[in-house]
């Protein structure tokens, strides 16, 4: 691991989509081997799965938080306050937990895990799933310098990390967590266009995502302002010009804010 804090062991508590990508993306970059990793999960056969799959060893959530030097709770938001209390007695000072839970707070993380740990919150999105992933993190007043850069180097096995201030977290859900949502609805959405236009839906679907992934390349490659690079496309009385006229008369943009704003209101509602 490139950073001087050293755990040997890490568990997944909850290990459902998330925790498996950070499972498997761990593992492919080497950060931890599978022995290292232990897993929870509320069903067995899930455990099973895991085991199977990964070589990873299955426990109960108090074994987890016992034998691991770091815990990453990543059960639902609506269970954290009946979890973590339970994990409390298990965890240090020399453990850290990470949390993956939408809405919930570093102070109620601290409260419900007895107050004594470094914690770090972690927001995450889907693409982790395949090392594209966005996650931003934040720590309390126990984590350490050597706390976070850990978590970032964990989490950068999966994709691009940044940490910021905790106030900002709500928004990031809206915006990050909940972001590939929207942009699946504007694949489809753009799909269905060229489906309209002629193209066969399966070509049509390749074009839009490829469209998609290739617009954001440019936007983190280059640096330039997403409104330079659409100026680049937008050639005078051209056709793309006439297509976002259509998209302004059609509300994109407040629509798009909005989507984020109410999917950050009810991120803080969760916590």
């Amino acid at each position: 691991m490139s950073t001087s804090y050293n755990p040997q062991t890490i568990a997944i508590i909850g290990a459902g989509k998330i925790g498996e990508a950070m499972i498997e993306a761990m593992i492919d970059a080497r950060f931890f081997k599978p022995e290292q990793i232990l897993v929870s999960a509320r069903r067995s056969k899930r455990i099973e799965q895991l085991e199977e799959a990964y070589g990873v060893r299955g426990v109960s959530n108090k074994e987890a938080a016992a034998q691991a030097d770091v815990s990453v709770i990543a059960v639902k938001p609506q269970l954290a306050g009946q979890v973590l209390p339970e994990l409390a007695p298990a965890l240090g000072p020399d453990k850290l937990l990470i949390s993956v839970m939408a809405g919930t707070t570093l102070k109620q993380l601290s409260d419900w895990s007895g107050r004594n740990c470094p914690v770090i919150r972690a927001m995450p999105n889907t693409p982790l799933r395949i090392r594209k992933g966005m996650t931003a993190l934040c720590g309390s007043a126990l984590a350490e310098e050597h706390h976070l850069g850990f978590s970032q180097a964990m989490f950068n096995t999966a994709g691009r990390t940044q940490i910021m201030d905790e106030k900002l977290f709500d928004a990031v859900t809206g915006l990050s967590a909940s972001g590939p949502a929207f942009i699946y609805i504007m694949i489809e959405a753009l799909a269905e266009g060229g489906v309209k236009s002629g193209i066969p839906r399966n070509l049509a679907t390749e074009l839009a995502a490829q469209a998609c992934l290739g617009s954001a390349s440019m936007v983190l490659e280059t640096g330039k302002h997403p409104a330079m690079l659409k100026d680049e496309v937008t050639t005078p009385a051209g056709c793309t010009i006439d297509g976002i006229l259509k998209l302004e008369e059609g509300g994109i943009r407040v629509t798009l804010i909005k989507a984020v704003e109410e999917a950050a209101r009810r991120a803080k509602e969760l916590g």
